[in-house]
C-alpha cells in the first residue's frame, strides 16, 4: 500500500473517529438535559432541621436539579417534631442554605393554608392564620386579604416562595373528613369561594408567592380521605364543584393549579384525576383554558400508592399532564431514595418513548415560566 493511501485510510478513520465522538458527546448532552428538565418537574420532601454538604436533600438537589422541596413541621412515619420546622430563625437558615446549594432557582414550599392545615403554627412563633372557613363565615373580603397578606410577608422573610394555598373545594359534604370537618373550605357557595380564594391570591401575589389552587377537579363532596385510598365521587360529585377554577382562571390570578387522588367513573373509569388525561388535557387545559403548571398532589399518597406502582403513577401522571410531581417522603415510609428512582424511571421511559421528549419539554417550558413571572413581581428577590 503505497503512503497516499495509507494517508487517505488514516484521515478516514480519524474522521469517522471524530464523528462518533461528536455524536456521542451531542447524545450526552441531550441525556444530561432531560435529565435536568425532569429534575425540575420533582418537589421532594426531606427530613432535617439543618442540612450540610453532606445531607441527603443538599445531594438530591444537586445530582437531580430539583425544582423545589416542601417543608413539614411533622414527620409522618414517626409522628415526631420537629421534622423540618422549630421556629423562624431556624427555617430562615434552613431555607438560605438550601437555596445556596441549589444549581437552579428552588421553590421552597409549604401547605400554609390556615386553621387546621399550616405547618407554620403560631405555637412555634409564627403568625395565626384562620381557616378557610373562619374567613368565609365572616365574608369579608378584605378581612381575607389582609390575612394572607400577613402570611405572605411572613413567608417571604423566612425565603419560603411557594405555598399549597389557597383550597378552592367547595363544603358539599360537610361531614368530609379531610375538608368539611377540618374547616378547609371557604363556603358551600362556588362564588363565594372563587372570591376569597382571589383575595387570598393577591395577598400571597404582593409579596411574590407562588400559589396552587386545590384540589382539581374538587374534593368537596368526598366521603373518604384521599391520603389513606382512592376516593370515588362518582355518586357525589357536583359540578358547582368546577366553578371556582373557570372564574379564577378567567380572572387570570392562578399560577398553579393541584390535581386531586380522586376517581369520578363518569368522566374516567379507570383513573383518578392525576392520572387522567380526561381531567387534565379535556377538562383543565381544554375547557377551561388553563395553561399554566400542573403540580400533583403527594405521589406517595394511599390513593396512588396503594393502586398503582411507582412507574405506572408517575408515568402516566406526567403523560396525563402534570408537570410538576410532589414526593413528600412523608406519608406512612421515608425513603431518600425515591426522588432518584421516580428521575430514572422518567428518563428511562422518555428514552423508551413512553413518555415523549416534547412533554417532558412542555413542563420545563412552564416551570421557568412560572418562576421567571414571580421573581419578576413585586417581592421578586423575596420570592426566589
Amino acid at each position: 500500500m503505497n503512503r497516499r493511501k495509507v494517508f487517505f485510510l488514516v484521515i478516514v478513520c480519524v474522521s469517522v473517529f471524530l464523528v462518533v465522538c461528536c455524536l456521542l458527546i451531542e447524545r450526552q448532552k441531550d441525556d444530561n438535559n432531560i435529565r435536568a428538565k425532569i429534575g425540575q418537574m420533582l418537589i421532594v420532601g426531606f427530613r432535617g432541621t439543618e442540612i450540610n454538604e453532606n445531607s441527603f436533600i443538599v445531594k438530591a438537589i444537586q445530582d437531580l436539579n430539583l425544582s423545589g422541596v416542601i417543608l413539614f413541621d411533622i414527620d409522618g412515619p414517626t409522628k415526631d417534631f420537629p421534622r423540618n420546622i422549630i421556629n423562624a430563625e431556624q427555617v430562615k437558615e434552613l431555607v438560605k442554605r438550601l437555596k445556596t446549594c441549589a444549581p437552579s432557582p428552588l421553590m421552597v414550599a409549604v401547605d400554609a393554608e390556615g386553621g387546621r392545615v399550616n405547618r407554620l403554627k403560631p405555637a412555634y412563633g409564627f403568625v395565626l392564620v384562620p381557616s378557610h372557613q373562619e374567613l368565609g363565615e365572616k365574608d369579608d373580603l378584605s378581612e381575607t386579604q389582609n390575612v394572607s397578606l400577613a402570611l405572605a410577608k411572613e413567608l417571604s422573610e423566612l425565603g419560603v416562595n411557594t405555598n399549597f394555598a389557597p383550597v378552592v373545594d367547595v363544603n358539599v359534604n360537610t361531614e368530609n373528613p379531610v375538608i368539611g370537618l377540618l374547616g378547609r373550605s371557604f363556603s358551600s357557595d362556588p362564588q363565594k369561594v372563587a372570591r376569597h380564594a382571589k383575595a387570598f391570591i393577591e395577598g400571597q401575589h404582593a409579596y411574590g408567592i407562588v400559589t396552587a389552587l386545590k384540589h382539581f377537579p374538587g374534593h368537596g363532596s368526598s366521603r373518604a380521605d384521599s391520603h389513606k385510598g382512592l376516593v370515588d365521587v362518582t355518586a357525589t360529585y357536583q359540578d358547582k364543584e368546577l366553578v371556582p377554577y373557570q372564574a379564577l382562571i378567567k380572572d387570570n390570578v392562578v399560577d398553579m393549579v393541584m390535581t386531586a387522588h380522586i376517581m369520578n367513573k363518569k368522566i374516567d373509569a379507570q383513573y383518578p384525576a392525576t392520572l387522567s388525561d380526561h381531567y387534565i388535557k379535556e377538562i383543565l387545559r381544554e375547557q377551561l383554558g388553563f395553561q399554566g403548571v400542573v403540580v400533583s398532589d403527594d405521589m406517595q399518597m394511599g390513593a396512588i400508592s396503594e393502586h398503582y406502582g411507582l412507574k405506572e403513577a408517575v408515568v402516566r401522571a406526567v403523560n396525563a399532564g402534570c408537570d410538576l410531581l410532589i414526593i413528600s417522603n412523608n406519608g406512612r415510609i421515608y425513603d431518600e431514595h425515591i426522588s432518584y428512582q421516580v428521575s430514572d424511571i422518567l428518563f428511562q421511559a422518555v428514552k423508551n418513548k413512553e413518555i415523549p421528549k416534547s412533554r417532558i419539554a412542555e413542563s420545563a417550558k412552564r416551570i421557568k415560566h412560572l418562576k421567571e413571572k414571580l421573581a419578576s413581581g413585586p417581592a421578586g428577590p423575596k420570592g426566589f
